[in-house]
């Protein structure tokens, strides 16, 4: 049986994470082709921006709105914004998104506009697929036509020409894909969650991808559509039939501009099905799902 559900804007929480940077380096011969795990195909999540709390340790911004029932109203972005892994200058932005969000109104950020998505931000999108080869990783998810590109046992170069997506590095420890990605390139709405949680080009992002039973991960998905609610404006697709194992990123964040510490989050997937829709929508402020317009931001004076 599939069962469809449309996409919000919601934040999730679980557990199981590692709080720290990871080290990045070349694959062993121990770590022979035997052990690479295999990622490949297409996954999908339940919830959307649902990045799933450490169970120790500094984790993401959460909402602070709530609904009667306790979970988070996904229409009220109100950020916590004396979250202590903030640097004043980034709670200050949050702070500020809240407040626009408590108007009924929608701040710019990524998503709304229609613009790349860096992650750990482009974990919101619903569905992804994996394409596994020899030196390298491709990453496809299904909205906008995102595509990354993780190089496996390469180093970063020496001086990174920013991107949208960063440059990413790879490696496999065993059971784990390991990814290393710098070089983000902020944009005029750069943003690390639902929040509006800014970045700069400091951001520093290493995710760690490995198949979790189908009890652990029907378990995460289920946590996390108990206090996030269904998505609400776009199409995914998971095969709930299925009973093979999931797939679970963990991933912490650095940036020394915005961040006063290393945080991390997670998310879960499960395996969609073979529905890959194309789902695209050119940059504009013009928000699709609620009929309205989402303010420009402006600049006092000339950037020339």
């Amino acid at each position: 049986m599939v069962r469809k559900f449309p996409e919000t804007i919601v934040i999730g929480v679980s557990a199981l994470l590692v709080v720290a940077a990871f080290p990045i380096g070349p694959v062993t011969a121990a770590e022979g082709a035997a052990s690479v795990p295999d990622f490949a195909g297409m996954w999908g999540r339940t919830t959307t921006f649902g990045y799933e709390l450490p169970a120790t340790g500094p984790g993401p911004v959460r909402n602070t709105r709530r609904r009667a029932d306790g979970s988070i109203d996904a229409w009220a972005l109100v950020g916590d914004y004396t979250n202590p892994i903030l640097k004043p200058e980034a709670a200050e932005i949050v702070k500020k998104n809240g407040e626009i969000s408590l108007t009924g109104k929608a701040f710019p950020d990524p998503a709304n506009q229609c613009q790349p998505m860096a992650p750990p931000l482009v974990f919101r999108v619903l569905e992804m697929q994996m394409l596994q080869e020899k030196d390298q990783v491709t990453i496809l998810y299904m909205q906008d036509g995102q595509i990354r590109h993780v190089r496996l046992n390469q180093q970063h170069p020496a001086k990174v020409t920013p991107t949208w997506h960063g440059d990413s590095v790879g490696h496999y420890e065993g059971g784990t894909l390991v990814v290393d990605t710098v070089g983000i390139k902020p944009g005029p709405n750069a943003a690390v969650d639902m929040f509006g949680t800014p970045h700069s080009e400091a951001l520093h992002v290493v995710e760690r991808y490995r198949l979790i039973d189908y009890e652990a991960a029907k378990e995460g998905q289920d946590r996390a559509e108990k206090e996030y609610g269904h998505p609400t404006t776009a199409p995914v697709y998971v095969d709930f039939d299925y009973k093979g194992k999931g797939l679970q990123v963990q991933f912490t964040v650095e940036d020394e501009k915005f961040f006063t510490m290393p945080w991390s989050g997670s998310v879960t997937y499960r395996r969609a099905t073979n529905d890959w829709e194309e789902f695209v929508c050119a940059e504009n402020p013009h928000e699709y799902y609620d009929g309205t317009d989402t303010p420009i931001p402006q600049a006092a004076k000339a950037d020339f």
